[in-house]
Parts: C-alpha cells; sequence; structure tokens
C-alpha cells in the first residue's frame, strides 16, 4: 500500500471511466490514486464484460462460419469439434492481457492503486478496506465516483449463478446449454445468446417490449429479429416472466403474450438491465444527493451536490456504455484542471455485436417524429455493396437521417458486417456538425463496406448510384 495519504484526486473504481479518468488527472499533473477492489484493474468492461464477450463472440462467430460458410467458399473441411475450456481459456488470456495493460498504464502515470472496498467517510476523505479486513483513510482535494454498475436483479428470481444467471456467468460456462433461456432482449441478452446459440445451444428469449433492443430505430429491430429467427433463435415478445422454478431444470412461466407457456430449459440468464452500484460507498452520509433511479445527481462539470465529489459513468445519467464513461472521465478530470472538458452526448455511438453488427449514432426516427421536426431519409442495402458481396455477409442496410431544411445528420443507422467499425465515420460527421452532403462529396475508397454509408447520404437526395 503507498505510503502516501494525500492525493489532489481519488477515483473510486478502475473500469472504463474510471482508469481513464485517472490517467487523465495525471497527465495534468494531479496526484492520483484509485480504489478497486477486484484483483485485476478494468472494472466490469474489462474483466467480465465488454472485452470478454467480445473475445467470445468472436470465437463462437468462427466457430459457426467453419461449420455453415466455409464451403460457400470452395473450403471444406472435416468433422468440427468444439474445445469449449481452451475457448474460455483463451478468452481469459485476452482479458488477463488487457488489464495488465491497465496496471502498467497506471506505473507509467504513477497513479497509486489503493487495493480494497472504497468508501466517502466526508467531502475530502476515502475510507479503504482491503481484503485482510485492514482499513486506511486517505484525504483528497476531489473525488471521483466511477463505480460502475450491476446487473438488475428479479425479486423472484435472485441469482443462484448455476441455474438463474448473470450476465458474469454466462461468459463461463462448463459445457454448452442444451436450452438457454434469456430473459431480455437487449444488447446483453442478444449477444450473449448469439454466442451460445453458435456453440449449439437452444436459445429462447423472453422480451417484455413489442420490439427487441428498446429504443432502436424500429426498422432496424425488426429487421433484426427476422434474422435472429432466421438464426434459429426463438423469441417471445410483448411477454414477461412471471415465475421460474429450479430443481434439476429451469422452468420459466410467462405471463403477457406467452400467457401459460412454460419453456424448459437448462439455465436462465437475467438480463434486464443494469443499475448503478453505489451502494456502500457512504454516499448518503456525505450529502450526495441521489435521483430515485439510483443515478447520482450531478452538474453539467460532473459535481454532485457535493462540490468536491464528481461522479461519472454508469453512476450518472446517460447511456451505460464504456465509452461513454472514458469521456466523463476525460471531461472531469479537465474540468478540475480548470480547463474546457467536452462530451458531445448526441454523438455517442451505440453498437451491438451480434451479426449482423448493430451500430447507431443520433436520433431515431421514432424520436424525430415524436419530436415533430422534419427530415429526410437516405438508405442503401448491403447486397449492392461489392465488398460485402465478396466477404459473403449482404443482410443489412445504412440509413441516414438528415434535415429537411439544413441537410445536417440527425440519425445514422447501420445494421450490417463490421456496423461497429463503420459508425466511427459518421461519429466524427456527427461531432464536425456535417450534413448529408458532407458525406455524401466524401472519397470512400472502392471497394469498401463504407461505400454503403456514402450511397446513403447520396440516398437523402434520391441519388444513390447503385441501386
Amino acid at each position: 500500500m503507498s505510503e502516501l495519504t494525500k492525493f489532489d484526486v481519488i477515483v473510486i473504481g478502475a473500469g472504463p471511466g474510471g482508469y481513464v479518468g485517472a490517467i487523465r488527472a495525471a497527465q495534468l499533473g494531479f496526484s492520483v490514486a484509485c480504489v478497486e477492489d477486484r484483483t485485476s484493474l478494468g472494472g466490469t468492461c474489462l474483466n467480465v464484460g465488454c472485452i470478454p464477450s467480445k473475445a467470445m463472440l468472436e470465437s463462437s462467430h468462427r466457430y459457426h462460419q467453419v461449420q455453415h460458410e466455409l464451403a460457400d467458399h470452395g473450403i471444406e473441411v472435416g468433422k468440427v469439434s468444439l474445445d469449449l475450456k481452451k475457448m474460455i481459456n483463451r478468452k481469459n488470456s485476452v482479458v488477463t492481457a488487457i488489464t495488465k495493460g491497465v496496471e502498467f498504464l497506471f506505473k507509467k502515470n504513477k497513479i497509486t492503486w489503493l487495493r480494497g472496498w472504497g468508501k466517502v467517510e466526508s467531502a475530502h476523505s476515502v475510507s479503504v478496506q482491503s481484503r485482510n479486513g485492514e482499513k486506511k483513510t486517505y484525504e483528497a482535494k476531489h473525488i471521483i465516483i466511477a463505480s460502475g454498475s450491476v446487473p438488475i436483479e428479479l425479486p423472484f428470481a435472485p441469482f443462484d449463478h448455476k441455474l438463474i444467471v448473470d450476465s458474469t456467468d454466462a461468459l463461463e460456462f462448463s459445457r454448452v446449454p442444451e436450452h438457454l433461456i434469456v430473459v431480455g432482449a437487449g444488447v446483453i441478452g442478444l449477444e450473449l445468446g448469439s454466442v451460445w446459440s453458435r456453440l449449439g445451444a437452444r436459445v429462447t428469449f423472453i422480451e417484455a417490449l413489442p420490439n427487441i433492443l428498446g429504443n432502436t430505430d424500429s426498422e432496424l429491430s425488426t429487421t433484426m429479429l427476422r434474422l435472429f429467427q432466421k438464426q434459429g433463435i426463438t423469441f417471445h415478445m410483448e411477454s414477461m416472466l412471471k415465475s421460474v422454478d429450479t430443481k434439476n431444470k429451469v422452468i420459466a412461466r410467462c405471463t403477457g403474450k406467452a400467457e401459460g407457456t412454460e419453456i424448459v430449459g437448462d439455465k436462465i440468464l437475467i438480463a434486464i438491465g443494469r443499475k448503478p452500484a453505489i451502494l456502500g460507498l457512504g454516499l448518503e452520509n456525505v450529502g450526495v444527493k441521489m435521483e430515485k433511479n439510483g443515478w447520482l445527481t450531478v452538474d453539467d462539470r460532473f459535481r454532485s451536490s457535493v462540490p468536491s465529489i464528481c461522479a461519472i459513468g454508469d453512476a450518472v445519467r446517460g447511456p451505460m456504455l464504456a465509452h461513454k464513461a472514458e469521456e466523463e472521465g476525460i471531461a472531469v478530470a479537465e474540468f478540475l484542471a480548470g480547463k474546457h472538458g467536452h462530451v458531445n452526448y448526441e454523438a455517442i455511438p451505440n453498437v451491438v455485436y451480434t451479426w449482423p453488427e448493430i451500430a447507431t449514432v443520433g436520433q431515431s426516427e421514432e424520436d424525430l417524429k415524436s419530436k415533430g421536426i422534419a427530415y429526410r431519409t437516405g438508405k442503401f442495402n448491403f447486397k449492392a455493396n461489392g465488398r460485402a458481396r465478396a466477404v459473403g455477409a449482404v443482410d443489412g442496410f445504412v440509413k441516414i437521417l438528415a434535415d429537411a431544411q439544413t441537410d445536417r445528420l440527425l440519425g445514422v443507422h447501420i445494421l450490417g458486417p463490421m456496423a461497429s467499425e463503420l459508425i466511427a465515420e459518421v461519429a466524427v460527421a456527427f461531432e464536425f456538425g456535417a450534413s448529408a452532403e458532407d458525406v455524401a462529396r466524401s472519397v470512400h475508397a472502392h471497394p469498401t463496406l463504407a461505400e454503403v454509408i456514402k450511397e446513403a447520404a447520396l440516398d437523402v437526395d434520391k441519388r444513390a448510384i447503385h441501386s
């Protein structure tokens, strides 16, 4: 443990928001400590969320390709077998490499890792209790809460981490379930459901809403639902889990449109969302105000009702996204240094790493209609793109929504191969207030998937070339 007991900045939580904020604060000349109780840095995202799930998505996608797609390329293979233990081990090695990288960055930037559970004792002090019970208090001019979030648990179906599981458990199954039931067709449920479906599980979703992916543009969600069903995944929409019986199997009973339906499976993954992880931090004892949904109340400089205590990431209002937390971590450090922090919430992309991928930035058609904003639409399908044809991934489209008067980009929605990478182009365009014409006039290399974006931008003015 560090000999220092006073710091300029103490960050509670070493996830994407916390560790990035700590690094930026150190770059700006602050003495910085970061409190983290895990045995490795990186928070939920790097340890049991974003990174391991993407490793499993990649491995399961390749397994599925070998079985179902390579023959189309003239590549014949024999019997394919799955070594799940090796796949899990590879995922773990990816996580280890990334988290060790963060530890290196802490050392490089002279950030002190306070190992243990952090609790705010006053406006300028934090206690840290280590796993061996030792407790020590540290002083700080500024405290940043970057404690992340935890899965929401159903009161009538608490996690037993064996049959009723959360997203962390669903990355560590020792065998492929014969039948996996997933409650919640949001990003987490769909990604993990995709992993186990590709590896051979029968997957059934129970979703309360009439569409998957919540507030995603309805054309994207409707199209993606059909593609998931084509992949063999079953959905009970506008249905809710009513009860769960667990003995040797899981028996899920539904209400809503699936009223009276009993679904029998090996495991049930509850993926109905996440909530801020702020319990046990002592914030209520020092007067930090909270909203009804558990978020901490902050101003536009991320200051709580106690000015020396700031909060970012999943602990505050906004999308629960790692990259949103990172940007807030940078911004709050810059505010503390007297600089101008900046987060453009209109330009934050959202990605679903299924196949095909989904990536969006800006507003949906439903958003614009509800606000009475006049807009024009441009759309182009991947099936008309040469690179998509060569790759063999033609499902999906790009849809661009532009202001009817100014042509400024209002929303871009991508369903297709490598959407997660393609969205960066339009996120930059949003940052600079670009128009559809700006994107349409930009030269895109040929043949590339990105040409679909250019064609969709051209189609806003109904002058797409290849349609």
